[in-house]
């Protein structure tokens, strides 16, 4: 499966972020049926995770939905004549040229903190890749990171939702080529929200 193949399967898989803070009931109610219902999508199919194995990894485990881990980011837009690139390391030891886009700058925990947002080069897919690392990776989550995909916004208003934040591909398979978190996305915090490492 190619790379931008990947990316394209884990976007139709994971529900697109709002630009919006949740700010009501709903909010719990939507994210269970989102779940579940990447749960049946996953069911369904053999690949990622192959039929063999989905008794191992489905249901997907995660944390609460806590909405306090769903914050408002400012995005600070890298000018696109002037987009650095980044070679990312991946899971096949190979490596995948990124270019970043911007940085979305938020508060959790009482911190301020940011990540950076990157697309592959050459992709003209509108929307934000942020791999990330926490305190809570190779612990509680899968050892080489977690992603979150951001659809772009045309208000320039952002919501970094880590109840969104999943798994890369390759931790169900070793069929796939992720890449890894680069250092500058590492946070210094435990986000305890989104995907977990497999309950069994």
């Amino acid at each position: 499966m190619s790379r931008r193949l990947v990316l394209g399967v884990l976007i139709l898989l994971v529900a697109a972020c709002s630009s919006r803070p949740p700010d009501d009931a709903d909010y719990v109610k939507t994210l269970t049926a989102e779940r579940a219902k990447k749960d049946a999508a996953l069911r369904a199919s053999g690949d990622p995770i192959p039929f063999a194995d989905h008794d191992k990894f489905l249901p997907l485990a995660y944390y609460p939905i806590d909405p306090a881990f769903a914050v408002p980011a400012a995005f600070n837009e890298d000018p696109p004549s002037a987009r650095p690139q980044v070679e990312m390391q991946t899971s096949t030891n190979d490596r995948r040229l990124m270019e970043r886009i911007g940085t979305l700058a938020f508060t959790l925990q009482g911190r301020q903190l940011r990540l950076s947002a990157f697309r592959e080069v050459g992709d003209t897919t509108d929307r934000l890749f942020v791999p990330f690392t926490d305190l809570t990776t190779g612990k509680e989550t899968y050892k080489a990171g977690r992603y979150l995909d951001i659809p772009r916004s045309p208000t320039g208003l952002y919501v970094v939702d880590f109840n969104r934040a999943f798994n890369p591909f390759c931790a169900y398979s070793s069929n796939y080529d992720c890449p890894y978190p680069p250092k500058e996305n590492r946070l210094p915090v435990a986000v305890t929200a989104g995907e977990k490492s497999s309950r069994r």
